[in-house]
Order: C-alpha cells, then structure tokens, then sequence
C-alpha cells in the first residue's frame, strides 16, 4: 500500500528538524510541494534547501503542483464555507499527486511548516481524501518545532507564566476581544496586525517574522511603544518579498503590577 509521511518541517531553519523528521525524509521516495506562484517561490527553494542539506542529491524526486487560489475576501458567516470550498479543492490535487506520482509500494510525503497539528490543513485534506474512497494510503505524521515554540526560544521567553494558562488563537479571534482569564496569547495567521487595537492598554509583546529563516525580523517590548515599528517593519518586509508570515506573543501585565 502507499504510504504518506505528514513531516512537520520547522519554521525555515534546516537545523530545527527533528531526527524522527530527517529519517523520515531518508526513507522517502516522492516530495509533493504545493506552489503558491512567482511571491512566494522562495518558500518552495527553502524546502529544497532543506531537502539537500539532509538528502544526498538525486536520491529522490520532488513533484510540484499548483495550490488551489483560495476567496480571501470571504468575511463573517461566508468565510467557513470559503475555506471549506478551498480545502476540497486541495484534497483534489493531493488525490491527483497521490493517485499518479506514487508509485503501490512507494512513500511519498508532504513537507508542513512548523507542526502539523497547528493550524495546517494537511490532515483534515488527507482524512478527506481517504473518504472519497478513490485511491488507499495510509499515512503517519511526525511533529515539528512550531513558530510558536521558535519564537517563543528566540526571544528567550516562556510562552505561560507560574500556574497560568496561555492561549493559542488566531488575529480573527483576537479582534473579537482580548481573551477573559488569560494574559499570555499567542496570535497566528494577523493579516490585519490587530495588535494594534490593544495598544493603550498594558501590554507587552513579542513578535517575529520569517522565523528561523535568514530573512528574521525580531521585536519585543511594551506594545504602545513598539506596535508603530512593527507596523514600519511589517509593511517593509512584505513590500521587499510580496509575503509576510509573523507570529506574536502579547504578555497583558497582571494588575496591580508595572511590568510583564
């Protein structure tokens, strides 16, 4: 049967893979890379540096596809139903890759960003497939060191504080308000930097871009201060490569306290 590897790859560093990651890429026969166009074409040289810096060269062999255009426009109630729409049309190119590129007996993989079980499509997309019924695999899925964690190691801080809980959640979520009965939250996939919206209040934040990559941008500090850089940063970033992937920490400092 054919069988997929599910590699969570890190957030750029080839250095952050793990060894369960690296001997699972060993024993790999097909790659499947999903192109995003011309902007983001680095992204898909970084999985090749990755490739050689752990494969010896021409050991295997890489298969890219187009990635489905997804309706970013979608707002409110249509935007579940957007991504839906997008997610079916992703399984439809897994299951062309699948069906055609991998051999009975090979193994294939396909190459996450960070971990897969964070915010990634991956195995929800798989798990489709495999209910269509139209072609068998099984599959296994290998962690990886997340944005979260990476950025959370280059700022030399901990994601939670003493017996206190820290919050996960994406820049949609946090425009809906700033969590109740939790002060650390990590903030993924902000296309509109709502940090912005808590500047006046208490708040420190660590943010980072690119991650792990040689193109790293790093800032921390009290939000009032530091959200005007970020914003001069971010704007500068995404004009010079066409694409931006942040993450950020805000620390919301405890009452009756004056720092984070």
């Amino acid at each position: 049967m054919r069988k997929i590897h599910v590699i969570g790859i890190g957030a750029g560093d080839p250095d952050q893979l793990t060894l369960q990651a690296v001997k699972a890429l060993k024993s790999t026969d097909v790659f499947f890379i999903l192109d995003k166009g011309e902007v983001k074409s680095d992204l898909v040289q970084l999985r090749r540096d990755l490739l050689d810096a752990h494969i010896p060269e021409g050991t295997y062999r890489l298969v890219e596809a187009r990635d489905p255009e997804r309706d970013r426009s979608a707002e409110g109630a249509a935007y579940s139903p957007a991504v839906g729409d997008w997610r079916s049309a992703r399984a439809d190119v897994y299951q062309r890759l699948i069906a055609e590129e991998l051999g009975e007996e090979e193994s294939g993989a396909f190459l996450v960003w960070g971990d897969p079980s964070l915010y990634d499509s991956t195995l929800g997309i798989l798990e489709e497939v495999l209910d269509r019924g139209v072609v068998a695999f099984e599959y296994d899925v290998v962690p990886g060191i997340s944005s979260v964690s990476a950025l959370a190691a280059r700022h030399r801080t901990g994601l939670n504080r003493v017996a206190r809980p820290v919050q996960i959640t994406t820049g949609r979520r946090l425009a809906e308000g700033f969590p109740e009965d939790v002060d650390d939250v990590v903030v993924m996939l902000d296309a509109h930097q709502v940090f912005r919206q808590y500047a006046d209040e208490s708040i420190d934040i660590y943010w980072g871009a690119y991650i792990g990559t040689p193109d790293e941008i790093l800032v921390s500090g009290p939000l009032a201060d530091t959200a005007p850089r970020i914003e001069r940063l971010r704007s500068e970033a995404r004009e010079r490569k066409g694409w931006i992937m942040d993450t950020y920490l805000l620390r919301r400092h405890p009452r009756g306290r004056s720092g984070g």
